[in-house]
């Protein structure tokens, strides 16, 4: 490889890792000049990635996420860990074959020798064992989000159980579309019955074309999750009858998390963030719950689970640290 080619990756690597970097940063960790640095930034727009000048006293530079998807840079360590997440992470979820598509479009891309290492590194996903899961077309999934986020109407055709005939087409306003208990549900507004409603999504077919836009109503006891559990209540289980409950935001989609939080409330925020609500018998047992989904964690409430994400953290940094002494 070239020195300059080599150089290339090297900048997009270092670029990768962090959002901001200084002209002089990069230039000191390249060892080469700022006039070189600015050389090279302009070759990888060139090649199709969104670098943008970072305003301030030094200036900079940032990647930013494109319209278009360009070349992406993995070490090995990260090409076998993406592989290893594909094969696992989306088993028995609404975007298990979008996953097998990806995985094998990477492995296409990847020189022999970690293609050689994925091959030998099979892994069998086996997801939960669950008693009457609905099974949901991603594309509808992706047509409610659309319109939950765009604020239109919505019209659809809604079979309310098994070989029970459709009660004619539905038009609502659509406001959330959570998990509860292995199933997709759309909370909603039903413009002709003037009441909030909760359908199953397996169930849903949506017409074409949406309505106009609307302005969202107020949910009934404040939230999604208060309101799903009332409409459950009764069910054995419900994350109301633990002594503590807790809500958070994880920055991963919600059909990942759905799948092994099937006593949760999980909403869909964006196609990278859903809203967990979990019950637990301690504070630190919730913490400790929420923290096996391996991704960033912002706390919503209450405070008390805030405290025991913290105690949990001292905890793991004590037991992470080399032991000086005799073990008694």
């Amino acid at each position: 490889m070239h020195k300059t080619s080599s150089r290339l990756l090297s900048l997009l690597s270092l670029l990768q890792t962090h959002r901001d970097w200084s002209g002089e940063d990069l230039a000191q960790r390249l060892d080469v000049t700022s006039r070189t640095v600015r050389r090279d930034i302009e070759r990888l727009r060139e090649l199709g990635y969104p670098i943008t000048a970072v305003k301030g006293p030094a200036g900079g530079y940032r990647l930013e996420a494109g319209a278009h998807l360009p070349p992406m840079l993995f070490d090995d360590g990260q090409a076998v860990a993406v592989a290893v997440a594909l094969q696992t992470a989306a088993a028995g979820t609404a975007v298990a074959e979008d996953a097998t598509r990806a995985l094998a479009t990477l492995r296409q891309l990847m020189p022999p020798r970690l293609r050689q290492r994925i091959d030998l590194l099979r892994v069998t996903a086996v997801p939960p064992v669950v008693r009457d899961a609905s099974q949901v077309d991603t594309r509808v999934l992706l047509d409610l989000s659309r319109v939950i986020h765009a604020r239109e109407e919505l019209r659809f055709d809604y079979t309310p159980g098994a070989g029970t005939p459709s009660d004619g087409p539905r038009r609502v306003q659509p406001h959330h579309l959570v998990t509860w208990r292995h199933h997709w549900y759309l909370v909603a507004w039903d413009l002709d019955r003037q009441d909030w409603r909760t359908f199953r999504v397996d169930r849903i077919r949506p017409r074409t074309p949406t309505g106009p836009r609307f302005t969202p109503r107020e949910l009934p006891g404040g939230n999604v999750a208060t309101f799903v559990t009332s409409r459950f209540r009764g069910n054995d289980g419900t994350i109301t009858a633990w002594p503590c409950r807790g809500e958070v935001i994880l920055h991963l989609p919600a059909a990942e998390v759905a799948p092994f939080a099937p006593d949760a409330i999980v909403e869909e925020l964006h196609s990278h963030r859903c809203r967990l609500v979990l019950g637990s018998w301690s504070w630190t047992g919730l913490a400790a719950a929420i923290g096996r989904f391996d991704t960033d964690i912002d706390v919503v409430g209450p405070p008390q689970l805030a405290t025991a994400f913290a105690d949990l953290a001292a905890r793991y940094t004590r037991a992470a640290a080399p032991q000086t002494g005799p073990t008694p």
